[in-house]
C-alpha cells in the first residue's frame, strides 16, 4: 500500500473550496432521466451528455473531483479524448464507481446489500490503467420505525471495508458510502440515530480490514428527516443534528467528508451545506459530492439539443460554485438569483 499516494490523492479531492462531481449513473438511471425530459436513450446522448458536463469551461474552478461510470470512462469525449483524460487534463481527478448495485438482502425484506466484490482486484487494476485515482461503493440502507435491521448494517458494513482494502492495495483512494435514505416519514431524529449506528459500524469494520484513514473519503448522508415527516427542519437544525452525529462516530484522521445529495433540491443541498460552515472548526474537511444537486438544472435546460449546450454549461458551472461557496460559508440565495438562466454569470 503507498500511503503516501492515498494520502496525496485524498487531499486532492478534498481542495480547499472544492468537491466532487458525482456523474456515474447507472445507464438505466440514466436513461430514465433521459425519458422523463424526452432525450433520446442511447450511448451517444449520454457521451454527448457527458461531454458536456466535462467540457464546461471553468469547471475546474469549484470541482476536484469526477466520479465516472465503467461506460463513461471507456469512452472518449467528443474532441476524441479519454474522459479520465480530458479532466485530468482540467486539472480534476477522476474517479469510477465500482460496486454493481443493490440487491435484496437474503432473508431480510425491504433491506438491500450492495454487490460486486467478486473480480473487483481485477477491475481496480484495471480502472487505474483507464486513468482512475479514486474509487465509489455506495450501500444503500432503509429507514422506518423498525429499519434497518442489524444484519444489514453488519453486511453492508463488511463490504465497504472489503472493498476500501482493495481499492488501498491497487492504489486507489476509497470513497466509502453508507447512504440512509430519505425516503420515509422518520424525523430527524430517528435519521441521526441511525446514521450514527450505521457509521459506527462502518468504521469497526474498516479498522478490523487494515484501512488507512488518512487515504480515505466518507461519503455519508445529511442528517434528514424523511421527505414524508411532517416536520421538515430548518438549515440550522439539520447542520447541528449532522455535525453532532460526524463528531461521535468519524476519526479524525479521516481528510475529508463528501456529503451525497440523497435527492435533495440543489438550492437546498447548497445551503444545508453552507449551514454546516457556521460553527467552530472541524477536524476533516467538510465538502460535497453532488449529482442531481449540481447537474439537474444543467439537464434540464441541455434537453439533447446541441444549442443549449454552452448555456447548460453555464448553469452547471454555477451550480458547482454555489456549492464551492458554500464549503466556505460563503453561499447565500442571491447567488441562486445572479445564476437565474438570462442572467450573465
Amino acid at each position: 500500500m503507498n500511503h503516501a499516494l492515498l494520502k496525496a490523492t485524498a487531499q486532492a479531492m478534498s481542495a480547499e473550496g472544492k468537491g466532487l462531481l458525482a456523474m456515474d449513473e447507472s445507464n438505466a438511471t440514466c436513461n430514465k432521466r433521459f425519458a422523463a425530459l424526452g432525450i433520446d436513450q442511447s450511448a451517444d446522448m449520454r457521451r454527448a451528455y457527458r461531454d458536456l458536463l466535462v467540457s464546461a469551461p471553468g469547471l475546474s474552478r469549484s470541482i476536484a473531483g469526477a466520479i465516472l461510470s465503467d461506460e463513461t470512462i471507456r469512452q472518449q469525449t467528443l474532441a476524441g479524448v479519454p474522459f479520465a483524460h480530458a479532466l485530468a487534463d482540467a486539472g480534476i481527478v477522476a474517479g469510477i464507481k465500482v460496486d454493481a448495485g443493490a440487491v435484496d438482502l437474503a432473508g431480510h425484506p425491504g433491506e438491500k446489500i450492495a454487490q460486486g466484490l467478486d473480480g473487483l482486484r481485477e477491475r481496480l487494476a484495471g480502472y487505474a490503467q483507464l486513468g482512475a485515482s479514486f474509487a465509489k461503493w455506495r450501500a444503500v440502507i432503509a429507514i422506518d420505525a423498525a429499519l434497518p435491521g442489524q444484519a444489514c448494517i453488519a453486511a453492508n458494513a463488511h463490504a465497504l471495508a472489503r472493498y476500501a482494502a482493495l481499492c488501498q492495495e491497487a492504489g486507489l483512494v476509497p470513497i466509502v458510502e453508507p447512504e440512509v435514505l430519505m425516503d420515509g416519514a422518520h424525523t430527524m431524529a430517528r435519521c441521526k440515530a441511525v446514521t450514527e449506528q450505521v457509521l459506527h459500524a462502518v468504521f469497526a469494520q474498516l479498522r478490523e480490514q487494515g484501512v488507512l484513514m488518512e487515504g480515505m473519503v466518507l461519503k455519508p448522508n445529511m442528517v434528514l428527516p424523511g421527505l414524508a415527516c411532517a416536520q421538515q427542519e430548518s438549515a440550522a437544525a439539520i447542520a447541528y443534528a449532522t455535525l453532532a452525529c460526524l463528531r461521535r462516530a468519524v476519526p479524525a484522521a479521516v481528510p475529508a467528508i463528501a456529503f451525497l445529495s440523497g435527492g435533495q433540491a440543489p438550492e437546498l443541498a447548497s445551503e444545508r451545506l453552507n449551514a454546516m460552515h457556521a460553527g467552530p472548526g472541524l477536524p476533516w474537511a467538510l465538502t460535497f459530492s453532488f449529482a442531481r444537486a449540481i447537474q439537474e438544472p444543467a439537464l434540464a435546460l441541455w434537453r439533447g439539443m446541441p444549442a443549449n449546450v454552452a448555456a447548460a454549461q453555464r448553469v452547471l458551472v454555477h451550480r458547482a460554485d454555489c456549492n464551492g461557496a458554500a464549503r466556505r460559508g460563503q453561499y447565500s440565495a442571491a447567488m441562486e438569483r445572479a445564476g437565474a438562466p438570462g442572467n450573465t454569470l
